[in-house]
């Protein structure tokens, strides 16, 4: 474990009898940044979050959190740390401050600091109209929203969020994705579960992809999209049929593969980067005007189906569900 890891998960492995939930898994996480799991029902994010704030015990492997173990000293752990469940674990019948201050009693805060925070993060998290309203006449994504505020309440070092926007109005996720984003700058290491795949391309410096227990992969986004396409691909389109030029283009331009495309267009590839404009001017003295040429890139969504050989399509199944990450 070196200085910038503080969260470090080696062999970690869950059964249930004879299920294996989480299946000899490991990854670290950097101080100050957002690592996401992104996985399908039934692949063990969930199971994985429960193991590394110590509510789960696990069947083999280890789980640091700044060099701490979480099986053998759970609460000295729980104390640094800030946790928000996939379902709201707060009081209906209190108001939203009266909630912010009992989690902060949780945690030994004295009734001055606890109240000071509480009234900080009302405004914060845009709830201080309805700081005085019971917590069940909150709205979803105003519910969610003050979960996360009594996660932080004691202003961990770092934050567990299981679906953080699962459920929620646009508006309420785009608050809680900025608020993450605001955390991360703060210098809070974020880990969270995610089922919406653009959301963990927007918010996460790295991701793994978690399927049957395992993870399929792991890096920044960049890394996970060079995994699948190694090197550059610019696609052109012209204003006639390439397809004469290409056999020159090939030898001319050696470090590409070309290959023609449908509607007048073709692909260059390669692993070094590809300079553009000697081609373009080229194919101008031929006489072959160029009126589109851009680099392609795969999607994270691209990147995910190709690993896990899952459709994207099965995630926004089981997201309507309600049902993904566990």
């Amino acid at each position: 474990m070196n200085d910038q890891e503080v969260v470090v998960v080696k062999n970690l492995t869950k059964r249930y009898g004879n299920l294996t939930a989480v299946d000899n898994i490991s990854f670290s996480i950097r101080r100050g940044e957002i690592f996401g799991l992104l996985g399908p029902n039934g692949a063990g994010k969930t199971t994985t979050i429960n193991m590394m704030i110590g509510l789960a015990r696990p069947t083999a492997g280890t789980v640091l959190i700044k060099g701490i173990d979480v099986v053998k000293s759970p609460k000295q752990v729980q104390a640094i740390i800030g946790i928000v469940p996939d379902e709201s674990n707060l009081y209906g019948e209190m108001d939203g401050f009266e909630n912010l201050c009992f989690c902060g009693a949780l945690y030994g805060m004295s009734k001055a600091a606890r109240e000071r925070r509480a009234r900080e993060l009302l405004e914060q998290f845009h709830l201080a109209k309805a700081g005085k309203r019971p917590f069940r006449a909150y709205s979803k994504g105003m519910k969610r929203r003050l979960t996360i505020a009594a996660g932080i309440i004691h202003q961990p070092e770092i934050l567990f969020l299981d679906e953080p926007t699962t459920g929620i109005d646009v508006e309420s996720a785009r608050q809680i994705r900025q608020l993450l984003l605001d955390l991360k700058e703060k210098g809070t290491t974020v880990l969270i579960t995610t089922h919406y795949i653009e959301e963990a391309e927007r918010v996460c410096d790295r991701i793994a992809f978690m399927v049957n227990g395992r993870i399929a992969a792991k890096g920044t986004v960049s890394e996970l999209m060079d995994s699948i396409t190694p090197g550059h691909t610019i696609r052109l389109t012209a204003d006639r049929d390439l397809t004469p030029f290409v056999k020159e283009l090939a030898q001319r331009f050696a470090i590409c593969t070309v290959e023609l495309q449908e509607n007048n267009g073709l692909t260059l590839t390669s692993k070094e980067r590809i300079p553009l404009s000697p081609i373009l001017q080229y194919l101008d003295g031929l006489g072959v005007s160029i009126f589109e040429a851009r680099e392609l890139r795969p999607t994270l969504e691209d990147v995910f189906v190709k690993i896990t050989g899952i459709e994207a399509t099965v995630l926004d199944t089981e997201k309507e569900k309600g049902g993904l990450g566990k």
